[in-house]
């Protein structure tokens, strides 16, 4: 049996998939808003230090990453409103939102309780809410994603992160 490949049905089966266009102002709100993290972490990393070539400081490579992500969203502020490649926000931008925001609160909990039990939290809640997988699943792989991180930095690296054991 040979089925002949119909691009053209492709295309359209793909189209009716797809959510709505979101429009140019949707590509001005990216920009504003990665912007506006672009220049929280140049500023961010200023106030950790950037040190010189030969001796970085803690706030080199974060200066660098924010600058690329700044220099970014004003490429897409200026070119972007012409691009049809937006899709309206859905479903899928709220679980976006959301790990983002669990990731943000991960930040925040790790020089105050450590990386053990956020990590963890934050792997569960993906795994569990986000990826719709089974409890006995999200838990097991939580605790041995968490458990494989500890070996590896804590314990063969001896990479200093803040930790409760």
């Amino acid at each position: 049996m040979s089925e002949v490949f119909d691009e053209e049905a492709l295309r359209v089966e793909l189209a009716e998939d797809r959510p709505p266009h979101a429009g140019p102002w949707s590509q001005l709100g990216a920009a504003v808003v990665t912007g506006v993290i672009g220049l929280a972490g140049v500023v961010g990393a200023l106030q950790l230090g950037l040190g010189r070539l030969t001796q970085p400081g803690p706030g080199l490579w974060p200066f660098v990453v924010s600058v690329v992500i700044t220099v970014l969203s004003v490429v897409l502020a200026l070119t972007g409103r012409q691009g049809t490649d937006t899709e309206r926000f859905s479903r899928a931008s709220v679980l976006t939102a959301i790990a983002v925001l669990t990731l943000v609160l991960l930040a925040f909990a790790l020089p105050l309780i450590g990386f053990e039990i956020p990590s963890l939290l934050l792997t569960f809640v993906w795994l569990r809410f986000l990826g719709k997988e089974s409890w006995r699943s999200s838990i097991a792989i939580s605790v041995g994603t968490v458990a494989a991180f500890y070996v590896l930095f804590v314990l063969l690296l001896q990479i200093p992160l803040p930790r409760l054991i």
